[in-house]
């Protein structure tokens, strides 16, 4: 059983950058793939981006490639997801999951997932 926890979101302006962090509680971070979902209101969780076990390769939704960027650091035991050029429609709830196989883009492939942080862009 592992645990996360997302931090990192607020209210940006557009145009502006927000960092967020999950930090994942395993002594076996390095054993699983994490990824960055989201959920606005009214709207089904989407996938963002996913990062593999060993730090690569790195995937991303087709909507985020060129502003956002994911990370990880097995050794503090926490992705980051860099979000640049943020805009309205980025408004939403950013959730990270963790997964011991892989990085798919299902929210049904991740059996871990931490509560989530609200990122508010305004315009």
């Amino acid at each position: 059983q592992i645990q996360l926890v997302e931090s990192g979101g607020g209210l940006a302006q557009a145009g502006g950058s927000l960092r967020l962090s999950c930090a994942v509680s395993t002594r076996t971070f390095s054993n699983y793939a994490i990824a960055w979902f989201r959920q606005a209101p009214g709207r089904e969780r989407e996938y963002v981006a996913g990062v593999h076990r060993n730090g690569s390769p790195k995937k991303y939704a087709d909507s985020f490639k060129g502003r956002f960027t994911i990370s990880r650091d097995d050794a503090k035991n926490t992705v980051t997801l860099q979000m640049n050029n943020l805009k309205p429609e980025d408004t939403a709830v950013y959730y990270c999951a963790a997964d011991y196989f892989g990085t798919g883009t299902s929210t049904a492939k991740y059996d871990y997932w931490g509560q989530g942080t609200q990122v508010t862009v305004a315009s």
